[in-house]
């Protein structure tokens, strides 16, 4: 199910700067009982940025109504938001009056086996690298070509992500997550202010974290640090936090500070239903 522009419809001008140059962002977010979790968190990263690209900040209202339109008889599906500079001519020079494009679409949740959260994943590292460009950083821009190509580096399906380092060999993220790991009941997770997606649970997690008294690091991380961690973890609006289990031939416990975590994370998410009602 699409709305374009209000209207349901799903085909886009090929002039869009969306389509032509990947000029605009997304969110991506888990639906529970026709209600589209922490929306208001998400609006706001969208209006973030939206002011980090000179777009026009989005109508909450307006962008609320449509999500509501779409997903009120869903029980468990995945919301995207798209919002793109809209029509322009050839070239990179940003069109005199933008008008945005934006696009809600409804999909089936995915259809993950619950081991995942319970028993972990099983995580590789990348060789495809992510490029350092602090103007970009943070966040969720519509250009992912290198997510692509990281992506593509396996097939086996045992492996559930891969993470990824800048050029400098820090680790920044999965493919489509972010990671945190547990070292000594300290909580650390990789500085974003060259690299990767400031993650909507990933702030809840640093927000939890603060709430039971874990202490935080935000920091760079390297292959080395990750792999001597006590507990290792990833993240987003779809899958939650799943502990990882491995990562390449190291092996971890699934430990009780990510169980806690994904215990507050769960209470928060049936919250957030049960206070729209």
């Amino acid at each position: 199910m699409f709305l374009l522009n209000g209207e349901s419809r799903h085909l886009v001008d090929v002039s869009d700067r969306g389509f032509q140059y990947g000029d605009g962002l997304f969110e991506t977010l888990e639906v529970l009982q026709g209600k589209a979790l922490f929306l208001d968190r998400h609006l706001q990263r969208l209006t973030d940025g939206c002011q980090r690209l000179l777009l026009p900040p989005p109508d909450w209202q307006l962008l609320q109504q449509e999500a509501q339109q779409l997903i009120s008889n869903t029980e468990h599906g995945v919301l995207k938001i798209i919002i793109t500079r809209g029509v322009g001519g050839r070239g990179y020079r940003q069109p005199d009056a933008i008008v945005p494009t934006r696009l809600l679409s409804l999909h089936p949740y995915p259809q993950y086996p619950s081991a995942l959260q319970s028993q972990g994943i099983v995580t590789r590292f990348c060789d495809q690298l992510l490029s350092i460009n602090p103007s970009l950083a943070g966040i969720k821009h519509l250009n992912r070509l290198e997510q692509v190509l990281a992506r593509a580096e396996w097939r086996d399906e045992a492996i559930q992500e891969g993470l990824m380092r800048d050029s400098n060999g820090h680790l920044i993220e999965g493919t489509m997550s972010n990671l945190f790991m547990v070292k000594n009941a300290v909580l650390y997770t990789p500085a974003l202010t060259q690299s990767g997606i400031a993650g909507i649970v990933r702030q809840l997690v640093l927000e939890f974290a603060e709430q039971i008294s874990l202490p935080v690091s935000i920091q760079s991380l390297n292959k080395d640090q990750l792999l001597q961690a006590d507990e290792v973890f990833v993240t987003n609006s779809v899958i939650g936090i799943w502990p990882v289990k491995q990562i390449a031939e190291q092996f971890f416990q699934v430990g009780a500070w990510t169980q806690r975590l994904q215990t507050l994370l769960n209470q928060a998410r049936l919250s957030e239903v049960e206070n729209h009602d």
